[in-house]
């Protein structure tokens, strides 16, 4: 039951008037504006709109394109990067939304760049040279809504490089463990860069850091839960628990607690403790009963499932507070 409930049972219950009832609720706090409303919803409304406005640009060069020659085409998506730059730099308030609308500027740019001149470059190259010139921008920006985004085009170039190398999540070779293994690398490199450790240096908030953090724990466990369809269990499973359960514990750690980042991390491990099972049970045991097999997965999935949500409130009481907005 949450406060209102609460206090209208506790209003029946001594049959308050009106009045009283209101002077009740105004004394809980229910009348008075949610905190941190007047910082964040004019921030939330600038991007969205800048959102909005970038869509539009988009539909309206869309509807034109065929009119405007190869120069006129470049010279309105770097006009429109410049454009929303420089309103970046003059209008500091609405910095966060004119820099969101330039990174996304950027992307079609080089996209558009690519389709043009056909010039070979693998797509992770171009994910991560997109990534690479908006670096600056998300610096002098410093928010969340530059660096969340920024994030997952640095994933998806890193996603992009692991199909570059010949790799598959569903090959089991030592070269492909190599390469997943170096993916992780720098998945993790991402996440840290986003870190509070670092966030005076770069200005990235607790929102971009837990989407380096879901972006990273989905790519390990892709790639580790792939190792079970080898022949025997791969090494990449038994590595991608070594990391998962690594994670777990440096942020349930009281100096980097998170309370989003240590949920992925949990969920992450959770899903490849149970695909573990499932394999052994499964796979390996033909001759059992598979309604008895499903039923002890089941119950090892929710034995799993409330260990960790456990796990997770005890590091909170802990001493995570600070992690946990």
């Amino acid at each position: 039951m949450n406060q209102r409930s609460a206090l209208y049972e506790l209003a029946a219950r001594h049959r308050l008037d009106a009045a009283s009832a209101h002077r009740l609720q105004r004394l809980a706090g229910l009348d008075a504006e949610p905190a941190g409303l007047a910082a964040w919803l004019p921030r939330g409304i600038g991007v969205l709109a800048a959102g909005l406005a970038g869509l539009g640009v988009v539909l309206w060069v869309a509807a034109n394109w065929d009119a405007l020659g190869r120069l006129g085409q470049f010279a309105l998506l770097q006009g429109s990067v410049l454009a929303w730059c420089l309103g970046a730099l003059a209008l500091p308030g609405a910095r966060p939304s004119f820099g969101l609308v330039a990174l996304l500027a950027v992307g079609g740019l080089l996209a558009y760049f690519g389709q043009t001149y056909q010039t070979g470059a693998d797509p992770w190259q171009l994910f991560a040279l997109w990534a690479g010139l908006c670096l600056p921008l998300c610096l002098g920006v410093r928010s969340d809504a530059l660096w969340a985004p920024w994030a997952l085009v640095a994933m998806t170039a890193v996603i992009l490089w692991i199909q570059s190398q010949g790799s598959s999540s569903w090959r089991f070779g030592p070269d492909e463990v190599a390469v997943h293994a170096q993916a992780w690398a720098a998945a993790a490199l991402l996440t840290v860069g986003l870190s509070a450790p670092l966030r005076p240096f770069t200005g990235a908030g607790v929102w971009a850091f837990r989407t380096a953090v879901t972006l990273a724990v989905t790519l390990v466990m892709l790639t580790a839960m792939a190792g079970l369809f080898a022949a025997g269990v791969g090494p990449r499973y038994w590595l991608g628990l070594l990391v998962l359960a690594g994670a777990a514990a440096v942020l349930a750690s009281p100096r980097a607690f998170d309370i989003g980042a240590l949920s992925a991390v949990a969920l992450g491990l959770d899903t490849l403790l149970v695909a573990g099972l499932a394999h052994f049970l499964l796979a390996d045991f033909h001759g059992g009963d598979p309604i008895a097999q499903l039923l002890i997965l089941g119950l090892a999935a929710a034995g799993l499932l409330a260990a960790s949500v456990n796990a997770v409130l005890r590091a909170a009481r802990r001493g995570g507070h600070g992690g946990a907005a």
